[in-house]
Protein backbone atom coordinates (compact mmCIF):
# COMPACT_ATOMS: atom_id res chain seq x y z
CA UNK A 1 0.00 0.00 0.00
CA UNK A 2 1.45 3.39 -1.00
CA UNK A 3 1.72 5.59 2.55
CA UNK A 4 2.51 9.23 2.13
CA UNK A 5 5.41 10.76 3.83
CA UNK A 6 4.66 12.63 7.02
CA UNK A 7 6.85 15.34 6.16
CA UNK A 8 7.95 16.22 3.01
CA UNK A 9 10.94 18.65 3.46
CA UNK A 10 14.58 19.20 4.77
CA UNK A 11 13.97 19.59 8.31
CA UNK A 12 17.54 19.26 9.86
CA UNK A 13 15.82 19.29 13.29
CA UNK A 14 12.80 17.01 12.60
CA UNK A 15 14.35 14.01 13.42
CA UNK A 16 15.59 15.13 16.84
CA UNK A 17 12.18 16.06 17.46
CA UNK A 18 10.29 12.90 16.54
CA UNK A 19 13.44 11.41 18.82
CA UNK A 20 12.48 13.40 21.74
CA UNK A 21 8.67 12.04 21.67
CA UNK A 22 9.51 8.70 21.08
CA UNK A 23 8.89 8.14 24.80
CA UNK A 24 5.04 10.07 25.79
CA UNK A 25 5.38 10.65 29.41
CA UNK A 26 1.71 12.23 30.03
CA UNK A 27 0.72 14.01 33.50
CA UNK A 28 -2.51 12.55 34.69
CA UNK A 29 -5.26 15.07 36.11
CA UNK A 30 -4.23 13.69 39.84
CA UNK A 31 -1.65 15.91 41.60
CA UNK A 32 1.79 14.41 41.85
CA UNK A 33 1.27 11.20 39.49
CA UNK A 34 2.07 10.85 36.10
CA UNK A 35 0.80 7.98 33.64
CA UNK A 36 3.59 6.50 31.85
CA UNK A 37 1.95 5.02 28.32
CA UNK A 38 3.57 2.55 25.89
CA UNK A 39 4.38 4.56 22.45
CA UNK A 40 3.26 2.87 19.12
CA UNK A 41 5.17 3.28 16.34
CA UNK A 42 5.31 7.12 15.02
CA UNK A 43 4.90 9.34 18.00
CA UNK A 44 3.21 12.49 17.80
CA UNK A 45 3.35 13.53 13.94
CA UNK A 46 1.90 16.56 11.89
CA UNK A 47 0.27 14.80 8.82
CA UNK A 48 -0.18 17.09 6.00
CA UNK A 49 -0.79 15.25 2.96
CA UNK A 50 -3.18 12.99 2.15
CA UNK A 51 -2.58 9.47 3.73
CA UNK A 52 -3.44 7.03 0.42
CA UNK A 53 -4.85 4.71 2.47
CA UNK A 54 -7.89 2.94 0.18
CA UNK A 55 -11.65 2.39 1.42
CA UNK A 56 -11.40 -1.26 1.05
CA UNK A 57 -8.10 -1.30 3.54
CA UNK A 58 -10.13 0.52 6.01
CA UNK A 59 -11.79 -2.50 7.92
CA UNK A 60 -13.07 -0.40 11.03
CA UNK A 61 -13.18 2.82 12.36
CA UNK A 62 -14.50 5.04 15.30
CA UNK A 63 -18.25 5.19 13.73
CA UNK A 64 -18.48 2.12 13.01
CA UNK A 65 -19.23 2.21 8.92
CA UNK A 66 -16.37 3.80 6.93
CA UNK A 67 -19.00 5.73 4.95
CA UNK A 68 -19.59 7.47 8.28
CA UNK A 69 -16.15 9.14 8.80
CA UNK A 70 -16.61 12.48 10.06
CA UNK A 71 -16.08 14.85 7.05
CA UNK A 72 -12.71 16.23 8.37
CA UNK A 73 -11.13 12.95 8.44
CA UNK A 74 -12.56 11.82 4.94
CA UNK A 75 -11.37 14.88 3.29
CA UNK A 76 -7.90 14.55 4.75
CA UNK A 77 -7.56 10.93 3.44
CA UNK A 78 -8.34 12.37 0.40
CA UNK A 79 -6.41 15.81 0.13
CA UNK A 80 -4.30 16.30 3.09
CA UNK A 81 -4.23 19.56 5.09
CA UNK A 82 -5.25 21.89 2.16
CA UNK A 83 -8.83 19.86 1.79
CA UNK A 84 -9.85 20.36 5.11
CA UNK A 85 -8.77 23.78 5.57
CA UNK A 86 -10.71 24.30 2.36
CA UNK A 87 -14.01 23.46 3.93
CA UNK A 88 -16.28 26.09 5.50
CA UNK A 89 -16.62 25.01 8.64
CA UNK A 90 -13.00 25.75 9.13
CA UNK A 91 -12.93 28.98 6.97
CA UNK A 92 -10.10 31.59 8.63
CA UNK A 93 -8.68 28.72 10.96
CA UNK A 94 -5.52 26.93 10.84
CA UNK A 95 -5.69 23.25 11.12
CA UNK A 96 -3.97 20.71 12.30
CA UNK A 97 -4.04 16.87 12.24
CA UNK A 98 -1.76 14.59 14.16
CA UNK A 99 -1.35 11.08 14.01
CA UNK A 100 -0.31 7.79 16.27
CA UNK A 101 -0.52 4.38 14.42
CA UNK A 102 0.16 0.91 15.92
CA UNK A 103 -1.27 -2.21 16.88
CA UNK A 104 -1.90 -1.82 20.60
CA UNK A 105 -5.11 0.50 20.72
CA UNK A 106 -5.17 1.14 24.22
CA UNK A 107 -2.01 2.70 24.38
CA UNK A 108 -3.18 4.83 21.25
CA UNK A 109 -6.64 5.62 22.98
CA UNK A 110 -4.79 6.70 26.06
CA UNK A 111 -2.15 9.01 23.53
CA UNK A 112 -5.77 10.62 21.90
CA UNK A 113 -7.33 11.04 25.98
CA UNK A 114 -4.46 12.85 27.59
CA UNK A 115 -3.64 14.74 24.18
CA UNK A 116 -3.22 18.64 25.45
CA UNK A 117 -3.47 21.92 23.26
CA UNK A 118 -0.88 23.55 26.02
CA UNK A 119 1.60 20.80 25.76
CA UNK A 120 1.32 18.94 22.82
CA UNK A 121 0.55 21.28 20.34
CA UNK A 122 3.87 23.19 20.35
CA UNK A 123 5.04 20.04 18.38
CA UNK A 124 2.84 20.54 15.62
CA UNK A 125 3.53 24.39 15.37
CA UNK A 126 7.01 24.13 15.45
CA UNK A 127 7.33 21.67 12.58
CA UNK A 128 4.83 23.83 10.69
CA UNK A 129 6.56 26.85 11.10
CA UNK A 130 10.20 25.13 10.54
CA UNK A 131 8.75 23.83 6.98
CA UNK A 132 7.62 26.97 5.97
CA UNK A 133 11.51 28.32 6.77
CA UNK A 134 12.36 25.24 3.99
CA UNK A 135 9.65 26.18 1.35
CA UNK A 136 11.30 29.63 0.98
CA UNK A 137 15.34 28.92 1.21
CA UNK A 138 17.39 28.26 -1.21
CA UNK A 139 20.47 27.56 1.09
CA UNK A 140 19.65 25.79 4.74
CA UNK A 141 17.87 28.45 6.57
CA UNK A 142 20.34 28.28 9.25
CA UNK A 143 22.83 29.37 6.91
CA UNK A 144 20.56 31.80 5.22
CA UNK A 145 18.93 33.17 8.56
CA UNK A 146 21.66 32.40 10.83
CA UNK A 147 20.80 32.37 15.00
CA UNK A 148 17.17 34.00 13.72
CA UNK A 149 16.40 30.11 12.94
CA UNK A 150 17.62 28.62 15.29
CA UNK A 151 16.06 30.96 17.84
CA UNK A 152 12.47 30.62 16.90
CA UNK A 153 12.48 27.31 15.96
CA UNK A 154 13.11 26.77 20.05
CA UNK A 155 10.64 29.24 20.93
CA UNK A 156 8.17 27.62 18.51
CA UNK A 157 8.80 24.21 20.07
CA UNK A 158 7.89 25.69 23.65
CA UNK A 159 5.57 28.08 23.65
CA UNK A 160 1.73 27.44 24.72
CA UNK A 161 -0.17 29.03 21.83
CA UNK A 162 -3.30 30.90 22.57
CA UNK A 163 -6.60 29.61 21.46
CA UNK A 164 -5.78 26.68 20.37
CA UNK A 165 -9.01 23.85 20.29
CA UNK A 166 -8.79 19.79 19.90
CA UNK A 167 -11.94 19.65 17.88
CA UNK A 168 -12.10 16.21 17.55
CA UNK A 169 -10.74 12.50 17.69
CA UNK A 170 -10.93 9.94 15.55
CA UNK A 171 -9.58 6.08 15.02
CA UNK A 172 -9.82 4.23 12.05
CA UNK A 173 -8.20 0.13 11.21
CA UNK A 174 -5.95 -0.19 8.56
CA UNK A 175 -5.28 -3.92 6.99
CA UNK A 176 -2.02 -4.01 5.04
CA UNK A 177 -1.46 -6.13 2.49
CA UNK A 178 2.47 -8.20 1.54
CA UNK A 179 3.94 -7.28 -1.10
CA UNK A 180 2.76 -10.31 -2.81
CA UNK A 181 -0.86 -10.42 -1.59
CA UNK A 182 -0.60 -13.58 0.48
CA UNK A 183 -0.18 -11.98 3.69
CA UNK A 184 -1.71 -9.15 5.98
CA UNK A 185 -1.55 -7.27 8.75
CA UNK A 186 -3.46 -4.69 11.18
CA UNK A 187 -2.98 -1.62 12.85
CA UNK A 188 -4.91 1.49 14.21
CA UNK A 189 -4.34 4.83 13.31
CA UNK A 190 -5.64 7.52 15.42
CA UNK A 191 -5.85 11.34 14.00
CA UNK A 192 -6.41 13.96 16.46
CA UNK A 193 -7.91 17.53 14.62
CA UNK A 194 -6.52 20.49 16.18
CA UNK A 195 -7.62 24.28 15.30
CA UNK A 196 -7.06 27.70 15.54
CA UNK A 197 -8.42 30.78 14.51
CA UNK A 198 -5.54 32.62 11.80
CA UNK A 199 -5.44 35.81 12.94
CA UNK A 200 -4.66 34.48 16.76
CA UNK A 201 -1.70 32.11 15.04
CA UNK A 202 -0.66 35.19 12.99
CA UNK A 203 -0.26 37.47 15.66
CA UNK A 204 1.69 35.42 18.01
CA UNK A 205 4.35 34.38 15.74
CA UNK A 206 4.53 37.70 14.46
CA UNK A 207 4.91 38.65 18.27
CA UNK A 208 7.63 36.16 18.33
CA UNK A 209 9.77 37.08 15.75
CA UNK A 210 9.81 40.45 16.67
CA UNK A 211 11.12 38.99 19.99
CA UNK A 212 13.36 37.16 18.45
CA UNK A 213 14.52 39.49 16.22
CA UNK A 214 15.65 41.86 18.78
CA UNK A 215 17.93 38.90 20.31
CA UNK A 216 20.18 37.18 18.16
CA UNK A 217 22.82 39.18 15.99
CA UNK A 218 22.86 38.46 11.99
CA UNK A 219 24.70 39.90 9.17
CA UNK A 220 23.26 42.15 6.56
CA UNK A 221 22.69 39.77 4.24
CA UNK A 222 20.47 37.65 6.59
CA UNK A 223 18.89 40.73 8.04
CA UNK A 224 17.75 41.38 4.42
CA UNK A 225 16.72 37.46 4.10
CA UNK A 226 14.68 37.92 7.60
CA UNK A 227 12.74 40.93 6.78
CA UNK A 228 11.67 39.45 3.33
CA UNK A 229 10.65 36.48 5.25
CA UNK A 230 8.36 38.16 7.56
CA UNK A 231 6.54 40.11 5.09
CA UNK A 232 5.25 36.90 2.95
CA UNK A 233 5.47 34.05 5.98
CA UNK A 234 1.90 33.44 6.17
CA UNK A 235 1.76 33.01 2.25
CA UNK A 236 1.22 29.05 1.78
CA UNK A 237 1.74 28.60 5.86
Amino acid sequence: MQRANIFNMKMKSSALVIIIIAIVLISCRGQGETAVFPVPNSGILQMDEPAFIGTANITGSQSGLVRNLPLWLRSFLDGGINAVESLEAYNNKYVFISVNEGENFNALTKWAEYFRTTQDFSILASARIERRFYLTTSLFPDDEYGEFFESIIKKANSAEYPGVVKDDTHWIRVRHESENGSEHSYNYMFFILTTVEKINMQVFIRNMMTRTSAEVTVNASQTTAINRLRQTFFEGF
